[in-house]
């Protein structure tokens, strides 16, 4: 006999705490939501976010902005990718990211995805070594960090600089140190399905003082950079401060005062989201038509969301199993499909950049599905889901989805 049907919301992300609905009704309550617009003395919510997450992060400089796209673009702006250049980036992304290179008028360059749905490294080294791109945008998309100490190797052999897309990996490490730390800058995003929730932000972290400069300015400071939680010393913006165009990226103090209690619990939460991706993997796992990207032991990962491959499908019996899910109750993403849906889409979609001949990441996409893990979800619920999930196939199956 089939289960219950699951019922439960695939967006509906847990409350924001009290204690930040009680920050942001202090801030609506003083009229200050400008990140700038302070009392004498006083340190805005922003700023407090950026010298909050610089500690918690290990980074030295942080800067809050308007989006975690808006964290990409303002990051090569400063690392100074011109247009007309080329920047590498991952074919298995979403798509802030090329659009973050194609927004600074820089041309994407797309590299291959592995069977582990990772930059493939092979295949970054030769368009490393041949497109004459100086910036590697490495989106660690859905959580899965590809072999961090090989690609700072491959950057190092080819004069790449590294920047960072961590939407998916706040918390998350390679060899015990976190992602976001391995190049020039970290891009993160709090937007509503990130790691914290503030709708729509972004956070930019690095070491580089001048590459700092750049970004607060690029931001929107005007002359207040020396407001900011973690920014380089005032000379660091003697020059820039002329020479660096305003973007107006600010973050606002409204959603800063969301996001500093959230901060303060990520680690319970993002525990929470491992334990909770840990118990639907291992059911899936268990099913042979099922392929689930391994993981590394250097590896730590937050498992907000969750991947798995069935390579045995057809592209119908992929929608097949799409619609036998949602008859279910379970919502699936599926990247291989021809047109964009919601947050999906593949290379094929972003007909702004150049066409690109990706069959690695084509087989890869074509049999791929995704599904997120709110923390919303109850480890009963992450059962019921994965049976559900198991029965969908098996039902596409006997109708011959292959």
């Amino acid at each position: 006999m089939r289960p219950p049907r699951f019922t439960g919301s695939f967006t509906q992300q847990p409350p924001i705490p009290e204690d930040a609905i009680a920050a942001a009704e202090a801030v609506m309550r003083s009229g200050r939501l400008h990140r700038y617009n302070v009392a004498p003395g006083e340190m805005s919510e922003t700023a407090r976010l950026e010298e909050e997450f610089a500690r918690w992060q290990g980074a030295r400089y942080c800067l809050a902005v308007a989006s975690g796209g808006q964290a990409m673009q303002i990051a090569l702006r400063a690392a100074g990718v011109k247009p007309g250049e080329r920047v590498l980036t991952n074919a298995f992304t979403l798509a802030p990211v090329p659009g973050a290179i194609a927004g600074i008028g820089a041309l994407p360059v797309l590299v291959e995805t592995t069977d582990d749905l990772v930059i493939d490294l092979d295949d970054l080294a030769a368009k490393a070594r041949f497109s004459g791109a100086g910036v590697l945008l490495l989106s660690h998309m859905r959580g899965h960090i590809a072999d961090m100490d090989r690609i700072e190797a491959v950057a190092r052999a080819h004069g790449l600089r590294i920047i960072e897309d961590c939407a998916h990996t706040m918390g998350a490490r390679w060899n015990g140190r976190k992602s976001g730390s391995f190049g020039l800058a970290g891009c993160f995003s709090t937007q509503t399905y990130k790691h914290l929730n503030s709708g729509e932000g972004g956070l930019l972290t690095t070491d580089d003082a001048d590459l700092m400069a750049r970004a607060v300015i690029l931001s929107g400071s005007y002359m207040l950079y020396e407001r900011h939680g973690a920014a380089p010393p005032a000379e660091a913006f003697a020059e820039v401060r002329l020479d660096t165009p305003n973007m107006s990226a600010r973050m606002d103090n409204l959603r800063a005062a969301l996001l500093r209690p959230q901060l303060a619990r990520i680690e319970g939460n993002l525990a929470g989201w491992n334990e909770r991706h840990d118990r639907i993997a291992a059911r899936l796992a268990t099913h042979p038509a099922v392929r689930m990207p391994s993981r590394p032991p250097q590896e730590s990962y937050v498992g907000s969301s969750i991947q798995f491959r069935v390579p045995a499908l057809s592209a119908a019996g992929c929608t097949t199993l799409l619609s036998a899910a949602a008859e279910r109750g379970v919502e699936l993403k599926w990247f291989g499909a021809a047109e964009p849906a919601g947050f999906t889409s593949a290379h094929t979609s972003w007909r702004y950049i150049a066409r690109h001949e990706l069959p690695q990441s084509e087989r890869v996409l074509a049999t791929l599905f995704d599904m997120r893990i709110p923390l919303t979800f109850s480890l009963d619920d992450c059962d019921l889901i994965a049976i559900h999930i198991l029965g969908a196939l098996d039902a596409t199956l006997a109708e011959g989805g292959r």
